[in-house]
């Protein structure tokens, strides 16, 4: 009787312990995607020329740094990210995180001063942290496969001019005003070779510490592993492929690891080089799985092998790439294709169903990308009953700057946070120098001058706010609005927007103006009249339309475009109800000029009623994204 007795009591001591250790180990799988970080050394060094930026006056220290002019005209921010990837990884730290991806667009462009800056960086946390990296390629590293000459023309000088840097001297001639070109070598855009290798620690290639390794031209298998065996296959020359038959073998990176015992980390090289007619140059890369599943089907295939061999394992498996596999519009694109073409809004980077279709069919359920700078997800069930979820993870070099947390909760729920970094240490450390830029534009009558008042902004969030301003005015409204469109949003306020969606009449001219005009006839003075009504019926005033112009939608649709639920918080309940009232009074107009008008106001209803995108669980028995509230909000 008493050895049964023990026999139990360990019996029950090995099956508590088992559990503990199930329940330990699904507590432990965290990680951390941070995205297009874009990372530019604006502490480093041209070492093939001794060149390390400008004196800047407020540390005493170099800065190597581009212009702000340059910043807010791109996508991105080129110097200010750099403080910002710090901050990121200082805070995945204080967390407590061990395990960190990063999809792609991890450089400025593939430069060998930006990427071994970032791996000094990658190093330097991992030694003092503990933690592990793991990286997949972006659109801007590598810029092509085997690298080319390249450089840029609007670094900072010394007097706020801009100073060009080539790698090489044939490639750009300075401009009036510009100072005489630089020619480094470390200016370059390298290919895949170059950059897999200086960061060969984060990934790319098979680490003893890993529990497994392979890749989609692996000969072994998961029972006959051995880190020779993965050390072997992973030279670059065992992984390429072929875009059309004649083609120069292209290399492709993707990878799959076991960092921690049970979970599979796959990291997709989703980049597709199209060779060019002259076969020595490539089309760009930035459209993304439209193309991988033209050219790289052998990623698929991949993919549901890893997913056979993770059920026969038991292992979870956690995918993650540069690019989207389900449409990032909220169910809009169709409308903001018919309203803005098929070239702006970078609507070339829609995936389309069959990229969401294919993959989940494969057994792929969750997968993180990045790309598009925004805050978004989405979830697709196909016709076989397979579940994929998609999370967009925000870039740290636009509006809004924040990165992703992955946690596993049980075989059914996983959940997602959201980090938004609004204080960022040192942010303002180049103001003085682009004071001085702004002063030098000023003096040289330069055109279309910045705002000044970005160099206002209180904290990293709100300057991020101010670059997408400006981006706004200088890039957007210029090269992606309608013609007949724009003056009508930019000339007339709140107030007036909503008078017109009132009018129910076709007695007003093409375009709405001149406005003056309109407001004599009696279909205005009627429309006014129904909207005192309107107002007292929805318990708002006048002064929460007057208070706003057109401009003000046109900016707040890109705020909710980058940053959906977590750019709600910048834009007040009262600003938010105006523009659905409008909305609404508009699905059912008449008119056939207000018609642009009606399909703007119908794709901003859309960015409002989106999947959540902040803090959610992914249900994968239901197929759902269930948001919830977190102890931080």
């Amino acid at each position: 009787m008493r050895i049964n007795i023990v026999l139990s009591t360990i019996a029950f001591f090995i099956l508590l312990s088992c559990n503990n250790e199930k329940t330990q180990h699904q507590e432990n799988i965290r990680i951390a995607f941070i995205s297009d970080v874009h990372l530019l050394d604006v502490k480093g060094t041209l070492q093939d020329i001794g060149y390390d930026g400008i004196d800047n006056p407020k540390t005493g220290q170099k800065a190597f740094i581009r212009t702000m002019e340059a910043q807010l005209h791109s996508t991105r921010l080129f110097n200010e990210n750099y403080f910002a990837f710090k901050e990121a990884l200082n805070d995945v730290a204080e967390r407590g995180i061990k395990l960190v991806a990063l999809p792609g667009d991890f450089s400025d462009d593939g430069q060998p001063i930006n990427v071994k800056g970032l791996n000094k960086i990658l190093n330097e946390y991992r030694e003092k942290h503990d933690i592990s990296f793991f990286i997949t390629t972006g659109n801007h590293d590598p810029t092509s496969p085997f690298g080319k000459e390249a450089g840029k023309k609007d670094f900072m000088g010394a007097q706020g001019q801009r100073q060009p840097i080539m790698s090489s001297e044939d490639l750009y001639q300075s401009k009036l005003g510009e100072l005489p070109v630089l020619v480094s070598e470390d200016i370059r855009e390298m290919g895949y070779e170059e950059i897999v290798n200086e960061l060969s620690q984060h990934g790319f290639f098979p680490l003893e510490s890993y529990t497994y390794w392979e890749t989609p031209f692996s000969k072994y298998s998961y029972d006959t592993y051995s880190f020779s065996k993965a050390k072997k296959h992973s030279s670059l020359k065992n992984r390429t492929y072929q875009i059309t038959e004649g083609s120069t073998p292209q290399p492709d990176v993707s990878y799959l690891v076991e960092p921690i015992k049970g979970l599979w980390l796959v990291a997709i090289d989703a980049n597709v080089y199209v060779p060019k007619e002259d076969g020595l140059h490539y089309h760009g890369t930035s459209i993304g799985y439209n193309q991988v599943i033209k050219y790289k089907k052998h990623l698929v295939e991949w993919v549901g092998s890893i997913a056979q061999k993770a059920k026969e394992h038991g292992k979870e498996v956690v995918a993650f790439s540069h690019y989207p596999m389900i449409d990032f519009n909220d169910g809009a694109s169709s409308t903001m294709k018919k309203l803005f073409g098929d070239k702006a809004l970078q609507a070339h980077r829609i995936p389309k169903n069959e990229v969401a279709r294919l993959f989940a069919d494969a057994g792929l359920q969750i997968h993180f990308g990045g790309h598009m700078h925004i805050n978004d997800s989405g979830i697709t069930t196909t016709e076989r009953g397979n579940t994929l979820a998609n999370i967009q993870v925000p870039s740290l070099a636009a509006y809004q700057p924040a990165y992703k947390i992955l946690e596993k909760k049980s075989d059914r729920f996983w959940d997602v946070e959201t980090v938004v970094l609004d204080k960022v240490k040192n942010y303002d450390e180049f103001f003085e120098l682009y004071h001085r830029e702004y002063d030098y534009l000023t003096q040289s009558k330069s055109q279309n001058i910045w705002n000044k008042e970005v160099l206002n902004a209180k904290d990293y969030l709100d300057f991020t706010d101010f670059h997408l301003q400006e981006l706004v005015r200088l890039r957007f409204l210029p090269s992606e609005w309608p013609a007949s469109l724009k003056p009508l949003l930019l000339g007339n306020s709140g107030m007036e927007l909503l008078i017109l969606s009132n009018m129910k009449t076709e007695n007003y001219s093409e375009g709405l103006q001149p406005l003056e005009a309109l407001q004599a006839t009696k279909a205005w003075k009627t429309s006014r009249e129904m909207v005192k009504e309107q107002l007292s019926s929805s318990k708002m005033s006048e002064t929460d339309f007057t208070n706003w112009m057109g401009l003000d939608w046109i900016t707040d649709f890109y705020r909710l475009r980058s940053g959906d639920e977590l750019a709600k918080k910048s834009i007040s309940d009262n600003r938010l109800k105006a523009y659905q009232l409008i909305a609404q009074n508009l699905e059912n107009h008449p008119s056939e000029a207000l018609i642009e008008l009606k399909d703007f106001a119908q794709i901003f209803q859309y960015q409002l009623n989106s999947e959540p995108a902040a803090n959610f669980s992914i249900d994968l028995k239901k197929g759902m994204l269930i948001p919830y509230e977190t102890v931080n909000d």
